[in-house]
């Protein structure tokens, strides 16, 4: 029967692989090759070489980064905003002059100062300065602010004495605001200011300079959420204080004055946030005239704390 033959050659083959033939040797042939490159790819094409000039274009392109708000080191460079950070005796880190810096009074002054202070004045390259400051206008001189050390909140509450005076700030994102109540705080005795994480000013190099260098002595910590912060501190009993236009009593007469007391203060735009407000033991207004819609942060920081020391002080 077909199929069932027992003569030799008569058995069929079992197995896998190509048979004799040309298809065999094609296929293997056209096995492997894969998508055609892009044309950047291929080194022998025109738009090869484009794309190398445009990487190596971009790579010797200084690149403006924002760092984190209060994170990491701080610059200040040109050399009024440099003489004028020095003069407020703000702390320095490392202090830059480019190679070949034309000399004027501003300069001849900046380094009397770093020498007063026992400091050095490093000297580097034009090309070396412009990465460091990501391309800013240098004029030549830069110095590099340490980076904050920001308190815990509990640890400013522990810190404080008997009867302890915070300033809370609640989304107050210029930094020239806080560095205003900073030197406020300092001013009226505060123990600390209380800023909360995100949607804040943090301590940079224009808050530094406002406060013109009672952030050295103030010191500011952060929150990771201001209301349970600002709870946490009621249960301990520190009076809490909402600052706001509408407020139920006027600042100059708040009873709980010589208690320990936070004072928050909101943003000029926005007042207190609704969760801060209702977390407050009472709200108090400072009195302005009806012409004018509200105070900065700064302003009506310093008016508050001048009320609350007067009323201490009886």
């Amino acid at each position: 029967m077909p199929g069932n033959s027992q003569r030799k050659g008569a058995v069929r083959r079992k197995g896998k692989g190509n048979t004799a033939g040309s298809g065999g040797r094609v296929r293997r042939g056209l096995e492997g090759k894969g998508p055609t490159p892009k044309a950047e790819d291929r080194p022998y094409h025109k738009a090869y070489r484009a794309k190398q000039t445009r990487d190596r274009q971009s790579a010797a392109r200084p690149r403006r980064t924002t760092p984190a708000k209060g994170v990491g080191p701080e610059w200040i460079f040109g050399r009024n905003p440099v003489l004028e950070a020095l003069q407020a005796e703000l702390p320095v880190q490392a202090a830059y002059v480019a190679e070949g810096a034309e000399r004027d009074d501003r300069l001849r002054d900046i380094f009397k100062i770093i020498a007063d202070r026992g400091m050095t004045m490093l000297q580097t390259n034009r090309a070396d300065l412009d990465r460091m400051t990501a391309g800013a206008v240098h004029q030549g001189v830069a110095i590099q602010l340490p980076a904050y050390e920001y308190k815990h909140p509990d640890d400013l509450l522990a810190e404080a004495g008997p009867q302890p005076l915070f300033v809370a700030l609640d989304h107050v994102t210029d930094p020239r605001n806080l560095g205003a109540v900073i030197r406020s705080a300092a001013a009226f005795g505060a123990d600390g200011v209380l800023i909360p994480e995100r949607r804040s000013a943090g301590m940079t190099a224009a808050a530094w300079k406002t406060s013109a260098g009672a952030a050295a002595r103030i010191p500011v910590a952060r929150a990771t959420n201001l209301t349970r912060t600002l709870q946490s501190y009621a249960k301990a009993g520190v009076f809490v204080v909402g600052l706001d236009g509408d407020g139920d009593t006027d600042i100059a007469d708040l009873p709980q004055a010589g208690d320990p007391l936070v004072l928050v203060v909101g943003s000029e735009g926005e007042g207190l946030s609704r969760l801060v407000r209702d977390a407050c033991d009472t709200v108090a207004a400072i009195p302005i005239a009806s012409s004018v819609e509200s105070l900065n942060a700064g302003v009506a920081t310093s008016i508050a704390l001048y009320e609350v020391s007067r009323a201490r002080s009886r």
